[in-house]
């Protein structure tokens, strides 16, 4: 008997060795959940582990892990990116090209005037065939531009086939300003103004577009915000400071409960006005409608918005990273907020996928678009509230 509870106690012994053995080797430094992930990965994963990239997609979980589309993680090339689109500018040549359906190249649709391609000789029409003297036979327009971007002051050069005869080109990339906001005088002096955005430069731009209509003489305006992600709000709002009298114009209230209103002097615009929207104007340019609307003095012409009511602030991580995270809402100058809800059109007009796509693309005329057509006919027949 004494033998079998020795050897019961051995075995408890052992047992609990063991398991203490077991305790100690799944011990894991570090203060915090993610610390201590880090800790393992770092010290016991076999494999090869990037610092860098655990961190960027540990980062870009976490914010996807909110739930909100407007929240986002950006590595330090993305942030970079994204500066550069904010800005309404990129280093480039100052081309558009489309990829031919033979694939044996691109063809040049069109060259920025006064830009570094127009100025080493690119023409519209050209073919480009090889980039730094690599063939882009098969590349699709994404692989093309990697290879044509570059860092600003560098050289590039193009290959192109003009009527039958190659040659080869050298480019010197540089900035260039994207342009913001362009005028056009449309049938019986109405002006059209069309803002792609409510990024740097708009306002000074869309003021200007609305004087220069003015002077040539513009009776009516229409402004054309579909497709318009939006932007900085203080761009919006010195736009519509320029077109509005005095009063309210916009109003935001932060994560702390902070109300910051944005308000007009009492000079202003006193012309018809109509603002053509559509499913894909976001934010600012859901605001801009929204403001012209409530003060009645624009006609909203298109389909409903997005609906888009929250304000993001970015900020730059130590490494150079970013993360953009919704802080607030919006609200109409009456205090209205469009989440969820979008704004819906005094005249609706609705154009199918494909019409859309063509004007997304920027492949239809004012003459043709049938939602600029409504909003001409709109002013025309005093459907201004």
């Amino acid at each position: 008997m004494k033998n079998i509870v020795l050897r019961v106690l051995s075995y408890i012994l052992v047992a609990v060795v063991a398991a203490c053995t077991t305790l100690l080797l799944c011990r894991v430094d570090g203060t915090g959940k993610l610390e201590q992930l880090q800790n393992l990965v770092t010290n016991r994963f076999i494999g090869e582990a990037e610092e860098k990239e655990l961190e960027d997609a540990a980062a870009k979980a976490m914010v996807s892990a909110l739930g909100d589309r407007w929240s986002h993680y950006q590595t330090k090339e993305e942030y970079l990116q994204y500066l550069e689109i904010m800005s309404n500018s990129y280093v480039g040549v100052g081309i558009t090209i489309q990829v031919r359906e033979d694939g044996t190249g691109c063809d040049v649709q069109q060259v920025t005037a006064g830009g570094p391609a127009e100025e080493a000789g690119v023409c519209t029409g050209d073919v480009i065939t090889h980039v730094d003297g690599q063939s882009i036979a098969g590349m699709d327009t994404a692989e093309i531009g990697n290879l044509v971007r570059g860092e600003e002051n560098t050289t590039v050069e193009l290959t192109v086939l003009r009527e039958g005869n190659a040659m080869t080109l050298k480019v010197t990339r540089r900035r260039l300003e994207t342009e913001v906001a362009t005028a056009q005088m449309l049938e019986d002096k109405i002006g059209l103004v069309t803002i792609a955005n409510f990024d740097e430069r708009c306002a000074e731009e869309t003021i200007a577009a609305i004087e220069e209509l003015c002077n040539q003489g513009a009776t009516a305006l229409v402004f054309d915000v579909r497709n318009n992600p939006g932007g900085y709000k203080r761009e919006m709002v010195e736009v519509l400071d320029y077109l509005l009298p005095e009063g309210a114009l916009f109003r935001t209230v932060d994560y702390r409960g902070r109300e910051d209103v944005d308000t007009s002097d009492a000079s202003c615009l006193d012309i018809p006005m109509a603002v053509v929207v559509n499913l894909h104007s976001y934010s600012a340019a859901e605001f801009f409608a929204a403001a012209l609307d409530e003060y009645d003095a624009a006609v909203i012409v298109g389909e409903k918005t997005f609906g888009k009511g929250y304000f993001q602030n970015t900020y730059r991580l130590s490494d150079g990273s970013a993360v953009t995270l919704s802080v607030g809402k919006y609200f109409t100058p009456k205090g209205n907020s469009l989440a969820g809800v979008g704004l819906t059109p005094d005249v609706e007009h609705i154009v199918d996928e494909e019409t859309a796509a063509l004007i997304a693309a920027g492949l239809v005329t004012p003459e043709e678009d049938p939602q600029i057509i409504a909003a001409v006919n709109a002013l025309k027949n005093g459907k201004n509230p």
